[in-house]
């Protein structure tokens, strides 16, 4: 099995290419709604944590708009500084994002005077994941640790199928999701 930095080497770029042969104009219609099984696993009064999608991310923005029109607080990951530890805040404007700015790492994140505000259910970015729940992260560490110190968060990945992978190293600090999120299908809950 290779390790986690060689994985990520070969899913980033098989990723890239994926994203890339995909028409922009289907893109758009990829992850614009949650679909119905995966709504049942959400409490009419959570408040949900997603994630500002990088280019070639699942992307999580339609994701937004709809728990917002639904009624969900919405809270995005904040960085203080590369080195700080991931925290979220409260995010009001999925449409226009105009109560975000660029943080340390180059993506929206809410800005310094949101309230910060912890999420009951966290769509999670991944560059990797098996039909178990195991994931591959960016390799940061920030939602493992984050998700350790919240316990019974409801995680779930959102990914495009060809990142599904039969198996991933795993070491005492990967947090398991409770769910993973493809164009085509349901992982979980697990």
């Amino acid at each position: 099995m290779p390790d986690k930095s060689e994985l990520r080497t070969t899913l980033r770029s098989a990723r890239r290419e994926h994203v890339q042969a995909i028409p922009a104009a289907m893109r758009a219609l990829i992850f614009h709604r949650p679909p119905a099984p995966l709504l049942e696993l959400v409490p009419a009064d959570a408040t949900i944590g997603l994630y500002a999608a990088g280019p070639f991310e699942a992307p999580a923005a339609a994701y937004a708009k709809f728990f917002f029109e639904a009624g969900h607080a919405l809270a995005l990951p904040r960085f203080a500084t590369r080195n700080a530890d991931m925290e979220f805040a409260r995010h009001e404007d999925p449409f226009e994002e105009s109560d975000c700015e660029i943080g340390p790492f180059g993506m929206f994140q809410p800005v310094a005077t949101a309230e910060a505000i912890v999420p009951d259910l966290l769509f999670v970015p991944l560059i990797g994941f098996t039909d178990t729940g195991a994931r591959l992260g960016q390799g940061g560490g920030h939602y493992d640790r984050w998700l350790a110190g919240h316990p019974g968060t409801t995680a779930i990945g959102l990914a495009w199928d060809m990142q599904k992978v039969a198996e991933i190293p795993q070491e005492s600090h990967d947090m398991p999701l409770s769910a993973v999120v493809t164009p085509t299908r349901i992982y979980g809950p697990f």
